[in-house]
């Protein structure tokens, strides 16, 4: 089986038919060998359950493999019928009206095995020359559990509302932002990494949500758990749990209503999976893992704008408003409502220009912030009056 061909899913689900382990699995089991497979951090290091022998298969294969399976899990636990397929497709066609789209080309094709290959293809990553393996991982693959619970939610009710996919997202962010201001002390990129956050929710809404109201969205078992895992992970920007994180982590354990042996579990996980796959996983290697999403990502955005500038530019100056607002924004902080409209407007310029393709993905916008401090260079100096020229 090749997961980067066409034909892998038939293929995958006709050699997972008659194994008795996926179906004869508990819901928690299947979570629990979900994180051991590295799937809940965004970091593929083994397919679940070793239901399949993981050969020379690509971490981005094997993510494929895991969402599939982690797809097909639930279905089989929640339908007994034999349209798979059609449902996931289904699925997503649903959530296209509720999220930036960044497949809906394909959504017009006949539903077919191809068809949820082409779009899992889409979800799990794109063109790897237009993306750091950072970003691939720690923002969109670590976020696919998502899909994963709205799935859940979609096969039990039939329907995925906006406030499902929103709340839970909100609550992810408020609660690793709170992860991250409970650190002892604070790297120049923890706090970066804080201030994308703060600046980049997928949905938009007029204020961001407390703790205690993050914690009110959190309502089925796997929720509570994927939230303590994400927390977890985000505890680990600095390869290492201070006192006052794991103060933390009890305490958000405890709202969550989760037994101390879970905490400790979720936390020894954690620690376990980043020291024993620590040479194969690209951000846990010499360099702190907020301080390489922070650089590439920077490296990457400067890249995408130099490549881009004129095509950039000619955008730019037929967006009156935006070119305003960015030149304005290096002289003083802009309110919500005008750092919406800026990130609106970006994001539609970037629509057009297919190498930007990357900011339509589910956390690009967290890259928003950069893109903007790269943007002055291009427009004319007569709006950056205290521009200082570089040698």
């Amino acid at each position: 089986m090749n997961p980067s061909a066409s034909g892998w899913i038939s293929k995958l689900l006709n050699t997972i038919k008659n194994n008795d382990s996926l179906e004869q699995s508990s819901t928690s089991a299947f979570y629990l060998a979900l994180r051991e497979s590295g799937f809940i951090y965004g970091n593929n290091v083994a397919i679940v359950q070793d239901l399949l022998d993981k050969k020379d298969f690509s971490s981005e294969e094997i993510c494929k493999i895991n969402l599939l399976l982690a797809f097909h899990f639930s279905y089989k636990k929640l339908n007994g019928s034999d349209h798979f397929t059609d449902s996931v497709i289904e699925f997503y066609t649903k959530i296209e009206e509720y999220k930036t789209s960044y497949f809906s080309e394909l959504l017009g094709e006949k539903k077919s095995d191809g068809l949820l290959e082409k779009i899992i293809h889409k979800r799990v990553l794109i063109d790897n020359n237009l993306i750091s393996k950072s970003f691939n991982y720690f923002i969109t693959n670590a976020l696919l559990y998502i899909d994963v619970l709205a799935y859940k939610h979609y096969l039990k009710t039939n329907t995925i509302t906006t406030s499902y996919i929103k709340n839970l997202e909100s609550s992810i962010e408020t609660i690793v932002l709170s992860v991250l201001s409970a650190k002892k002390s604070k790297s120049e990129y923890d706090t970066s990494l804080i201030r994308l956050f703060e600046q980049s929710l997928r949905y938009q809404t007029k204020h961001n949500i407390s703790y205690n109201e993050a914690i009110s969205f959190i309502n089925s078992e796997l929720e509570t758990q994927y939230i303590l895992d994400i927390a977890c992970m985000a505890t680990w920007t600095d390869a290492s749990i201070d006192t006052k994180e794991h103060d933390f982590l009890n305490q958000l354990g405890a709202d969550l209503q989760l037994e101390q042996k879970t905490i400790n579990e979720a936390k020894n996980s954690i620690s376990l999976f980043y020291n024993t796959y620590k040479e194969q996983i690209v951000l846990l290697g010499s360099k702190n893992i907020v301080k390489t999403f922070y650089d590439n990502s920077s490296n990457m955005v400067s890249k995408l704008i130099s490549r881009n500038s004129k095509r950039l530019l000619k955008e730019l100056t037929e967006s009156k408003e935006l070119m305003l607002l960015i030149s304005q924004s290096t002289i003083r902080d802009l309110s919500d409502e005008e750092q919406k409209k800026v990130q609106s407007q970006l994001l539609d310029i970037f629509k057009s220009i297919p190498s930007l393709a990357i900011f339509m993905l589910p956390g690009g916008a967290l890259l928003l912030p950069l893109v903007i401090k790269f943007i002055p260079k291009l427009l004319p100096s007569a709006f950056d009056d205290n521009r200082i020229e570089e040698d």
